[in-house]
């Protein structure tokens, strides 16, 4: 696949990221970056759709965080659509897969 392709079809749920990973040029750090990205993505919104089960102040965290990781979904294929190495806010610079 090409870079480009690579890195949008990472934030296409978890089947987008598993095929995005197993396809990645492990040396191109645009699809690296995308990729790790995509996976923070991926593991908030688990953690937003758990406290949004719950009731309460829990529930209303989950909300909050429901309408992040979209807002970060966008931006990230946004960019990498773009071609953009830069990193999303807050979570660009966290790195999970090197």
């Amino acid at each position: 696949m090409k870079p480009k392709t690579t890195a949008i079809v990472s934030y296409l749920t978890w089947i987008g990221w598993i095929v995005a990973m197993v396809k990645r040029d492990k040396t191109n750090a645009f699809v690296t970056r995308h990729i790790n990205q995509a996976l923070i993505i991926n593991l908030a919104e688990v953690v937003a759709g758990w406290f949004t089960a719950r009731s309460g102040v829990l529930g209303i965290v989950g909300e909050v965080m429901d309408v992040a990781v979209f807002v970060f979904w966008i931006m990230g294929i946004v960019r990498a659509a773009k071609e953009s190495a830069e990193p999303l806010p807050v979570i660009g610079e966290i790195e999970l897969i090197h």
